[in-house]
Formats: C-alpha cells, structure tokens, sequence
C-alpha cells in the first residue's frame, strides 16, 4: 500500500481562493475586513510568519494592520494596544503571536481579546461556545485538520479517530470538531497506556504531540487516514537540519491510506483558516449570515 499524500498547500490555495471571493462580496457593501497582528519582539519565525500572514491578508483582499512592539514592552502597554483594538470597528480579528517575552502573561493577554474578535479561537469564551456545540471562532490548525481528512474521506460520522496530544491549541479542540462531525474520538496522551495500540484503533490519526517521528509505521492502523501537525526540526550530519512530523513518515506511508507530509501538509492550512476565521467575525459583527468556506476533494 502506498498513501495518498495529502496536499496541504494546495488545499490552502483553495480555501484562501474562497476567502478572497467572500472579501469581494464583502467589499460590495462596502465592508473590508481588517486582521490586526501583534508581534512583541524580534524573533526571526515569528517575525517570518508574520510577514506571510500580512502577504496572505493583503492578496485576499483585506486590511493588514501590525503592530510591531519592542521585546521590552509591558504587559500593560500591550493590554492597552488590545483594549484599542477592541475599540476600533475597522478591526474584525485581533491574533497576538506567541510565543511572548515573560515579562508578559500570555493567558491574560488572550482574556483581555474580544472574543468577536478573536480570530486565533483561544478565548475561553469560544472555547466553550466549541465544546458545547454553539457558533464559534476556532483554533486555525484544528479547522485545517479537519478540512483536509475531510477531502479523502467522504464523512467522518461513526469513525474511530484518535488524537494524540491535549493541548488547548491543537489536541482539545480537534477533538471537539470531530466530536461534531460525529466521529468516535480517543485523546491520547503521554500518560496513556499501550498508546501504540490506542494508534492502531484509529480510522483516523491526529498527531499533536510535539515529538519528532514518535508515531512509528507499525502503530498505524491499515487503511487509516494520518493527519501530522507536528513540525519538529532536527539535526543532522555536516551542521544539516530538516523538518520533520509527529509521525515516521516513510514508516507510516506503507500504512496508511492517506497522510499529511511535513512540511507542506497542515502548516500551510494555517494562515488560510485565519484568513476564513477573520471573514467569519467580519460577517458577524455586522450581522451577516456565514458564509460556508468548505474545500472540495483532491
């Protein structure tokens, strides 16, 4: 057996094709969303990401608004650059990057964001409108997920999914979407006993743990469909790094029916999903129904 790879780059072109027609719907009425991006300090990923997140926001058609503070900034300056955010109605999503400086606590900075606006889906507030089935800003990475087992897989009703990994950014809410979806669902994690075992129950896989190849080809259920969000980076031989997933991928191809390959899988869903998250909350706040932002099948 070898696996259908998964494209997440094109899957992404796709989903940000669909958010540049809504914006042209929007921008008939006159509306032109606005994402607002906080960068506190000068780490170079982040300041790399950021950048493609203004490049992305700009060719869809919306307004890119960044603030690029200092890694000196307060806790209480940046609280106050949320609060006029808030404020200011030509704003539609705010994301602050993470990680921040520790001067800062991250998880007063994300209670300080409307949740109307909050198009990164970590509020509390959004989290619970998700686990209870309610409308809601999600997390951009778990939405990606699910759109692309959705393109190889007709339904996702009455499958066995597991989830490796419980963060709040990833592992909680893919679960929940699935949950929604109608999967049966298994958060696994490192206190999870026979966790090889737990894999190889799976129709679907997520993995989210954060460890480099940790999910190795024999724990991945014949015909399953693998889902990697990992993105780790090791060393090689001669000063050399590559990226790699969570899971053996070489390994787990022989496996499965279908896999996400890193890079070029989940990562690219990201900044697409966030641009859907930002004309989802344009829409809202103005009481506008939404608008379906699905993608087809590769």
């Amino acid at each position: 057996m070898t696996a259908i790879r998964i494209d997440g780059k094109a899957v992404a072109a796709s989903l940000r094709a669909r958010v540049a027609d809504a914006v042209a719907d929007l921008a008939r009425d006159g509306v032109v969303p606005g994402l607002a991006v906080v960068l506190v300090g000068d780490d170079p990923a982040s300041r790399v990401y950021v950048g493609s997140k203004k490049k992305m926001t700009v060719a869809a058609g919306m307004r890119s608004i960044d603030h690029m503070l200092p890694a000196e900034t307060g806790e209480a300056e940046l609280l106050a650059l949320i609060d006029r955010l808030n404020r200011d109605d030509d704003v539609d999503g705010i994301l602050v990057q993470l990680p921040l400086p520790p001067q800062i606590d991250a998880s007063r900075v994300i209670l300080a964001i409307d949740p109307a606006k909050d198009v990164d889906g970590f509020h509390p507030v959004n989290a619970g409108r998700l686990a209870t089935g309610q409308p809601a800003l999600v997390p951009c990475t778990p939405v990606g997920c699910v759109m692309l087992a959705k393109t190889v897989l007709p339904s996702l009703a009455g499958l066995d999914a597991v989830v490796v990994g419980r963060s709040n950014i990833v592992g909680k809410p893919v679960a929940q979407l699935l949950l929604a979806e109608s999967a049966t669902v298994t958060v696994a994690h490192s206190r999870t006993r026979d966790l090889p075992a737990v894999c190889r129950s799976a129709d679907l896989l997520v993995a989210a743990v954060g460890r480099p190849e940790m999910i190795r080809g024999d724990w991945i259920k014949p015909g399953a469909v693998v889902i990697d969000v990992g993105i780790n980076r090791i060393e090689g031989e001669g000063g050399t790094s590559r990226l790699v997933g969570d899971v053996a991928y070489d390994e787990a191809a022989a496996h499965a029916a279908a896999i996400t390959p890193v890079p070029g899988g989940v990562g690219p869903m990201t900044i697409a999903c966030l641009l859907a998250n930002t004309v989802k909350a344009a829409r809202a706040r103005r009481g506008l129904p939404e608008v379906v932002l699905e993608v087809a099948a590769f």
